[in-house]
């Protein structure tokens, strides 16, 4: 088994998006799994993936990048809200003003249409919760019209950081995601992302994120745990 991260889906300029990355790794475990980042995924390189045990171990050379392990995830998530007042929530997005990654694959502003995922999530009126609309693009897609999973990972990913502040505490960084996919993400279909935070621990900020179908179905959920660099 092996990984290969192609540049269009960065996070930072010269690594890998987290949640892209832990979708693929998470389906080398089987599609549902915990995956936990030991460092930037680097972009363009064949990355090895074996089995240790009930752990899939990702390695850069010497240096371990991912574990994933097969689990479970059960989450409370809040209600939908329209795809409308997702619009407007995300027209206050704080990335449109600074950016630390402004050509990350699923919230950079810089990224074109139809390249990244343009997800911008900002606060909802009147909910303790940030949100944003997205149609994925047809080229994320299975010959079914089907959003590949690690697509799905990617778009549960960003949201979840602006929930628990990241621009105004600094830089976060993802460093373990548990997604589930609960039905078929469909491409050119209308969809809201919603994320919340889930409490904090020092420097650990963890947080949920859910995908809705413009109908308000459960589409995908995820749960993250999001780090500040101890040098901010």
């Amino acid at each position: 088994m092996e990984v290969c991260i192609d540049a269009r889906f960065r996070g930072p300029s010269d690594s890998a998006n987290g949640g892209y990355t832990c979708g693929l790794v998470a389906g080398l475990a089987g599609g549902e799994a915990e995956v936990t980042l030991r460092r930037p995924p680097p972009l363009g390189r064949l990355l090895p993936a074996t089995w240790e045990g009930e752990t899939v171990v990702v390695r850069d050379g010497d240096e371990v990048v991912a574990e994933a392990v097969a689990a479970s995830l059960e989450l409370d998530v809040p209600e939908p809200v329209s795809y409308d007042a997702a619009t407007r929530a995300s027209s206050r997005y704080r990335g449109f003003e600074r950016h630390d990654f402004p050509n990350c694959f699923v919230c950079g502003p810089e990224r074109a249409p139809g390249d990244g995922l343009r997800i911008f999530a900002a606060p909802v009126d009147g909910r303790d919760a940030v949100a944003a609309p997205w149609v994925p693009a047809q080229d994320l897609a299975d010959a079914d019209g089907v959003v590949r999973p690690e697509i799905v990972w990617a778009a549960l990913d960003c949201p979840g950081a602006f929930a628990v502040g990241f621009g105004e505490r600094g830089t976060l960084l993802l460093g373990r995601l548990l997604g589930r996919i609960r039905a078929p993400v469909r491409a050119g279909e209308p969809h809201v992302v919603l994320g919340w935070s889930l409490g904090e621990d020092g420097r650990k900020f963890y947080a949920g994120t859910v995908l809705f179908a413009a109908s308000g179905a459960l589409c995908a959920f995820a749960r993250a745990t999001w780090l500040a660099p101890a040098a901010q």
